[in-house]
């Protein structure tokens, strides 16, 4: 199936399209398993879906949620930790049970039995309903780097340097940066049923490009989305000027 494009004015609109369907997936299926991103590009998103919780009465209480990654090394009290990040731009300003919030443990002796359990924790809740993605400048989706394989499953990746370079903006330098994280793999991605990915900013274009028009290549991590069934890119007209 080709992706369906969805092009908006500005982030603000993006970030609105963005809620919307979300929220008309959670009003249709109060116990939705939802994927979801960090980043700077959802954070509008996740401010309007707490308006429409506040404003709307939006549900979050049956709601189950995976984070796509987390950093090894940082504690969820870690401003940087992606737990940190969830909680403070969503999940406190939300009627969800943190019980049903799953983010890798970036602080586990044991990654790999971490990452087993992980996978078998989105099996157990009936697969993710709805995923939601970023995208790196480089094409990568979650931290699935470029050549990470297409059947891969949640596991411990090494972080690019460009990536490294990317997020250093969050930390005080780069040395900060974790070079490792938790990842879901592609293939993880892959089995949700319904896929969206939101891209802003001119210096996502070519990646945007690349990964909806290119060849199918693990270089272009994203560029398999292309095979998805069921995958929107909602992007502001920056993001879509290479199309």
């Amino acid at each position: 199936m080709p992706i369906k494009v969805l092009i908006t004015k500005n982030y603000d609109e993006l970030s609105e399209k963005a809620a919307k369907i979300i929220a008309d997936a959670i009003r249709n299926k109060p116990n939705l398993v939802l994927g979801l991103a960090t980043g700077g590009t959802p954070v509008g998103c996740y401010r309007e879906l707490v308006r429409m919780h506040k404003e709307k009465k939006l549900d979050f209480s049956r709601v189950v949620t995976f984070n796509l990654d987390e950093y090894i090394g940082l504690p969820p009290t870690h401003p940087q930790s992606y737990r940190y990040f969830m909680n403070e731009n969503l999940f406190n300003h939300v009627n969800i049970r943190m019980e049903n919030t799953h983010i890798p443990d970036g602080m586990t002796d044991d990654p790999q039995k971490t990452c087993e359990e992980f996978e078998k924790a989105i099996e157990t809740a009936g697969g993710i309903d709805l995923q939601l993605l970023g995208i790196g400048a480089n094409g990568h989706i979650a931290f699935n780097e470029p050549g990470s394989p297409f059947n891969s499953r949640t596991r411990v990746v090494e972080i690019s340097e460009q990536t490294r370079k990317d997020n250093a903006r969050f930390f005080q330098s780069i040395d900060e940066v974790p070079r490792q994280a938790i990842s879901m793999g592609i293939g993880t991605i892959m089995e949700a049923r319904k896929i969206v990915l939101l891209a802003s900013g001119a210096r996502k274009a070519d990646a945007v490009a690349k990964s909806v028009k290119g060849p199918i290549t693990e270089e272009v991590p994203a560029s398999i989305l292309q095979k998805h069934p069921n995958c929107t890119f909602i992007l502001d007209e920056a993001a879509a000027s290479k199309l």
